[in-house]
């Protein structure tokens, strides 16, 4: 009898434990609910048009920033609800509440951190500089007065315009490589990234990517919010960090770049 009772304290004490749990979840879940533009739903902003992030296959959406929204979404008892966007209108959408939050290889600055919040950062974006394989130019600083592919008001032809490059305009990154190729320039700013995915599926043969990772200060690639929704950002840091301990950022990063970019 003495022990059937002391079996009966020890059920009866996980059963507490176990609701203590619950009720300290349930009440984060509420928290975080309150903030969301629908209830048991992360509404997520991308353009889906830039693979490897964001894009779709056989008309369904997927990418690099889909697979992982999707695992912080379920992480977080959340369902991925993606809105695809155009850019211009992306950032926009999130101050007027269009989405929770926007997913779409967003780099941290000081001007966004004014009126927005950034998540825990998921990629550290490193600087590439692409020439012909017999070209001479070995570094950023070698690249003044030369022509060099980049796309206009992005960080990549700031980097271009800091070290004196003559800024040659395309955003297309195949665009940009064929210029290269062609002599139309003598190279390309962008990102490893860019070129990671680019030579999982293309050939890059008289090509050759220089890593300017000392001269050019890598860039962090976070989710953002609007600064209202705070449970919605502790959350979603909180689901991406035990994703990144637990690896699944790193597979999803091999799976669409074929290298590691998270680091």
């Amino acid at each position: 009898m003495k022990i059937w009772k002391k079996v009966l304290v020890t059920l009866a004490a996980v059963t507490v434990g176990t609701t203590a749990g619950i009720s300290s979840i349930h009440a984060a879940s509420s928290q975080v609910n309150s903030e969301l533009k629908q209830k048991g739903e992360l509404t997520i902003g991308l353009e889906g048009t830039y693979s490897p992030y964001s894009y779709r296959k056989n008309n369904k959406l997927t990418g690099f920033e889909v697979d992982l929204g999707k695992a912080v979404a379920k992480e977080m008892g959340l369902k991925a609800k993606f809105v695809p966007s155009k850019w211009d209108s992306l950032v926009a959408g999130l101050g007027s509440g269009k989405y929770d939050v926007v997913m779409n290889n967003i780099t941290q600055t000081p001007e966004r951190a004014k009126k927005y919040n950034f998540s825990t950062p998921y990629i550290k974006s490193r600087y590439a500089l692409i020439v012909p394989k017999d070209s001479k130019i070995k570094s950023l600083k070698q690249i003044n007065g030369k022509k060099i592919v980049a796309g206009t008001g992005t960080n990549n032809a700031d980097v271009v315009k800091k070290y004196h490059g003559t800024l040659v305009p395309n955003g297309d990154f195949s665009n940009s490589l064929a210029m290269v190729k062609q002599g139309r320039a003598e190279g390309t700013v962008n990102s490893r990234e860019a070129w990671y995915a680019y030579s999982k599926k293309n050939s890059t043969k008289g090509l050759k990517m220089i890593d300017v990772s000392s001269e050019a200060k890598p860039t962090k690639i976070s989710a953002l919010f609007n600064k209202k929704d705070s449970a919605i950002q502790s959350s979603y840091n909180q689901a991406l960090k035990k994703l990144q301990k637990d690896g699944t950022v790193k597979k999803l990063s091999q799976k669409y770049f074929g290298e590691d970019v998270t680091e």
